[in-house]
């Protein structure tokens, strides 16, 4: 049945142990689902100081990203996959796991630029969530002031 052993190692014989029983695992056996739950992620978009001062419109800037933003490589078509609500000066996109919080930036930029308000705003990451629209603070106005 096995070759007989080697010159080299006299004491190992191929003889083969009995193995041990399988282990049984405690637990509900039925309690995994077969389809795996997709995980929702949210981010907001605030424009409260433009929308305030008149500059910008929510409204339009909600139409935009409904326009520009991307589902299985086609724009325009956002499905159930991706909501956008609009609360006054908030946008809050709601969408299914596989989304970027930096394509929003990136279509944020994209919309300023084409309003003409890129040379007054930027675009700032608040929270892990969320991105808010400020004005660039300009140093050299309060150097001149403190200089007499």
């Amino acid at each position: 049945l096995f070759p007989p052993p080697t010159s080299r190692c006299p004491t190992h014989t191929r003889t083969r142990k009995a193995m041990p029983p399988k282990q049984i695992l405690k637990g509900n056996k039925g309690s995994k689902s077969k389809t795996p739950k997709t995980k929702v992620v949210r981010f907001q978009i605030r424009c409260q100081k433009p929308v305030d001062d008149g500059i910008m419109d929510c409204a339009s800037f909600e139409k935009f990203l409904h326009d520009h933003i991307k589902v299985n490589g086609k724009t325009g078509q956002l499905g159930d996959t991706v909501k956008i609500v609009r609360d006054k000066a908030v946008i809050t996109i709601i969408a299914k796991a596989p989304f970027s919080k930096r394509s929003l930036k990136y279509l944020t930029k994209k919309f300023l630029k084409k309003h003409q308000l890129r040379d007054w705003l930027h675009v700032i990451a608040d929270t892990r969530t969320s991105y808010e629209l400020r004005y660039f603070e300009i140093q050299g106005d309060d150097d001149d002031e403190e200089e007499d």
